[in-house]
């Protein structure tokens, strides 16, 4: 069991895959209660995202010592964050949870933190964001998978 739940653990921190694929790895490969999966694949997929933030904030500084580098970033990002600042106050944090919450491919808590971090969004709004959109997520995920597991169990398994 602590393997398995090792395993979830591993493919969630995953990039591109993250709940959307440990999810249902763990529904329909384990022996796991489906309840069991959702909590640790939400679970690590929460705590994965202050780790990218901080762990981006400290790298995106270290390059700022390139001056080439800082003045990429003030022209392109900070000009860009001024010119978005009042959506971003007014929408920012519903963007980012429907962004990372919505299961499609490259949206999730990478990608999720990664637009968080560029546009400005405050850490206590994106944290908001954050749990609200991974538990969005892993509602839908959860739904999907344990539907697409009566089906198949329906189809294969009354035939034998």
């Amino acid at each position: 069991m602590l393997i398995e739940i090792l395993i979830l653990i591993g493919i969630t921190f995953l990039p591109f895959l993250e709940l959307r694929a440990s999810i249902p790895y763990g529904i329909l490969s384990t022996d796991l209660h489906w309840s069991v999966v959702f909590l640790v694949c939400a679970g690590a997929n929460i705590i994965l995202g202050p780790i990218i933030y901080i762990t981006l904030d400290k790298f995106m500084h270290l390059f700022f010592y390139i001056p080439y580098v800082k003045k990429i970033y003030d022209h392109y990002v900070v000009k860009t964050q001024h010119k978005i600042h009042r959506g971003v106050a007014k929408y920012g944090e519903w963007a980012v949870l429907f962004f990372i919450g919505i299961p499609f491919p490259t949206t999730g808590v990478y990608s999720g933190t990664l637009a968080s971090y560029l546009i400005g969004l405050d850490y206590r709004k994106y944290i908001v964001s954050l749990i609200g959109g991974v538990l969005m997520a892993a509602v839908i995920v959860t739904i999907i998978s344990l539907a697409g597991d009566g089906l198949l169990h329906s189809l294969f398994l009354k035939q034998i």
